[in-house]
């Protein structure tokens, strides 16, 4: 070590809240103008510059040595990757749709062809993002006339996007730019009108508009939210026949919808909002197919009604899961029905026969796997697209014909270093909490890896907002399992992997069943021989590195080491922060510690930042991005500071802030992997121990 550990300053910031006082030493890393930082990050103030760029140069001083191994886990992971992959073609009409990448490139070209031997490149975004140090596209979407191509760019990782429009005919942009959008557009089928939605003061998006292309016309507001509580976003049913605008915070739900052939029209109320009434909608024929949790169905259900009849009064039961059986999702085609659901935390993909009510599931064998749904751009076609994968089995691609039942595998994930499936072992096991409840896990290691309490594990959690980890491939992870680790992922109360009880048993006040579920994946795994005390790295990114942060202050000595990435560990002074831009719509997610006192000292309770103690704390890597609006940067710049003055022993304690990113992280295919080296390097110093790839 030639740089000595960064000492932030102290500075009283008291705050009174419920006749509790607390005083917030580190405050003043939050810059007040933030919300111009996100904006044009060279604005941040000199003095949290300056501690940002001195943790970051004592990260990169304490892992200097490690740069040759990170540069050949940078090597390995990349050698995974087929550098000129593509996405299997999505017809559409008389085009086929897909998106590829030139050797070397970091970013994809998106094309088309008519003809299999005349590509059309419709957007290079490679050549695009060279001239930024970020850039990120969001949504990108032909006109349904096959004529245009528009796409939103993002070039700060703030996640505000700029709309741009290309005439494919001439190759030319059109003279507008919508900027300062969300991301989210839709073409409607007149192929001359677009809507998007834009984002408030507090990078929130409140507003649609519509925009006719190719003229004067001012941008019409279709749409306008005006409670901070509730996020607007826009999708299309299956059919196209309608697009949809979704008002949405965490457990309740309102659709407008409009007619994509009549895109002048207004907007139509669908079912006004019911506290705790989630919905959405999709058409077939002459009837609404609704997905709901009405009528106390936990696990949602579906529901119909007609066209013209949208109050929920005039709903009728089309499709009641069995106890136990989660339904995530459905798509509609012509003919068939397709639902995605979840049964033990498996999925499953079952098919009806609109006509005559048949229906049947898709049939899959491994233990642990998951199931991704496409359903293309064809809405009269009786081909279905879906993709699996498990922990050692690489993404496999299949279009299934829905009529025939044939399965056609049409793409298989290439590992271009090589990848023998039978070389490793994938299982899920079961540990249980004290209350009885059974946290599954799924488990990856090699098979020749000893299970006698010697190899070290990586424990990977989440458990918030009711998403589901997958237990798919991941070609990074093997970097790690190559060297005799244990890659573990606990499915924790907060996610929705059991159904939705297991969601809401890990929120609110549950909220502490996540952690303490958490803690017990990791004493199973040691007391199962899979690994032992004091050889366990946790990692988890967002709500998740909140995940990492309480566990870390409740049960320091289990662990080894701990990754948090942008982790959200300030949760009780963000969530009393109605400026923020997610605190009003994640409420429901956390509590109201504005006007619930009992939300406040439950909150309080948890948050990492308020319970950092004098103890020994693991070794710990911190990451954040500076133009984040998820997790804003001063999150982990402060928790790093009360933990550098509180903790106690000689564990490291590293903060690496990337300058010109946000919540992702950097943006090329590449580049990211980098930041993955980085985090195993880290993890690899630390055992001390020469782990070569076996």
């Amino acid at each position: 070590m030639t740089i000595k550990a960064p000492n932030a300053k102290k500075e009283t910031h008291e705050i009174s809240m419920h006749g509790d006082k607390r005083n917030d030493e580190f405050a003043w890393l939050r810059d007040p103008n933030w919300q111009q930082v996100m904006q044009d990050p060279t604005v941040l103030r000199s003095d949290i510059r300056d501690y940002l760029e001195q943790e970051n140069a004592f990260t990169k001083d304490w892992m200097q040595d490690t740069e040759a191994l990170q540069s050949e886990l940078f090597e390995e992971m990349k050698g995974r990757i087929k550098e000129d992959d593509s996405t299997v073609p999505s017809k559409d009409g008389s085009y086929h749709y897909y998106s590829r990448y030139n050797l070397g490139a970091q970013h994809p070209l998106h094309c088309r062809y008519a003809n299999k031997d005349e590509e059309e490149i419709l957007l290079d975004t490679d050549t695009l993002a060279k001239q930024y140090d970020y850039f990120d596209v969001g949504e990108y979407e032909h006109s349904p006339d096959h004529h245009y191509f528009a796409y939103c760019v993002d070039t700060k990782g703030s996640e505000f996007y700029t709309l741009q429009i290309i005439d494919l005919t001439t190759g030319h942009y059109l003279p507008e730019k919508i900027e300062n959008i969300q991301g989210n557009f839709i073409w409607a089928m007149d192929s001359q009108t677009i809507f998007y939605t834009t984002l408030d003061s507090n990078h929130r998006p409140d507003k649609v508009y519509r925009h006719r292309i190719n003229t004067s016309e001012e941008d019409v507001l279709v749409y306008e939210e005006k409670n901070a509580g509730f996020f607007v976003g826009l999708d299309r049913t299956d059919s196209n026949r309608f697009i949809l605008i979704s008002v949405h915070d965490h457990t309740t739900t309102e659709v407008h919808y409009l007619d994509a052939y009549q895109p002048q029209q207004d907007a139509k109320l669908f079912q006004t909002r019911c506290k705790d009434l989630e919905y959405s909608i999709d058409d077939h024929n002459d009837v609404w197919l609704i997905t709901t949790n009405a009528d106390g169905c936990e696990d949602f259900k579906i529901m119909s009604t007609a066209l013209d009849k949208t109050e929920s009064g005039y709903w009728q039961d089309y499709y009641v899961p069995e106890e136990g059986t989660l339904l995530k999702g459905i798509h509609c085609f012509k003919d068939y029905l397709v639902r995605y659901e979840r049964i033990q935390g498996l999925p499953k993909i079952t098919l009806r026969h609109f006509e005559s009510n048949q229906e049947y599931a898709i049939k899959f064998d491994e233990e642990a796997y998951e199931l991704g749904l496409d359903p293309g751009y064809e809405y009269d076609t009786n081909e279905m697209r879906f993709s699996y994968t498990s922990m050692t089995t690489p993404n496999q691609i299949y279009d299934f014909n829905m009529q025939t039942r044939e399965r056609i595998l049409r793409k298989q994930q290439e590992v271009p270093s090589g990848h023998e499936p039978s070389d490793y072992v994938t299982k899920r096991v079961f540990a249980t909490a004290d209350d009885g409840t059974n946290i599954p896990i799924s488990l990856l290691y090699k098979k020749d890896t000893a299970i006698d309490n010697s190899a070290p594990l990586l424990l990977y959690g989440y458990g918030s907002y009711g998403s589901s980890m997958p237990a798919s491939f991941s070609t990074t992870r093997f970097s790690l399992v190559d060297r005799g680790f244990v890659y573990a992922i606990a499915h924790i109360r907060g996610g929705m992997e059991l159904g939705y009880h297991w969601y809401t048993d890990g929120k609110l006040h549950n909220k502490k069943n996540t952690f303490t579920d958490f803690i017990t994946a990791g004493n199973y795994l040691a007391k199962s021989k899979y690994t032992s005390t004091g050889k366990i790295t946790v990692h988890g990114g967002s709500a998740g590195g909140m995940l990492i942060g309480a566990v870390i202050n409740m049960s320091p000595d289990l662990f080894h080491s701990a990754i948090a990435d942008v982790p959200f560990v300030d949760v009780l002074n963000t969530m009393c922060d109605d400026t923020l831009p997610l605190t009003p719509p994640e409420w429901p997610e956390w509590g109201n510690p504005i006007i619930n006192e009992g939300d406040y000292h439950y909150i309080k309770s948890y948050s990492p930042y308020d319970n950092v103690s004098i103890q020994n704390y693991p070794h710990l890597l911190v990451t954040a991005g500076l133009t984040d609006p998820r997790v804003t940067y001063w999150e982990p710049a402060k928790w790093v500071a009360k933990l550098r003055n509180l903790k106690q022993g000689d564990k490291i304690l590293l903060l690496k802030t990337i300058m010109d990113a946000g919540h992702g992280g950097a943006s090329g295919r590449f580049d990211s992997l980098k930041e993955v080296a980085l985090m195993y390097a880290f993890v690899l110093k630390l055992h001390g121990e020469k782990l070569t790839i076996k």
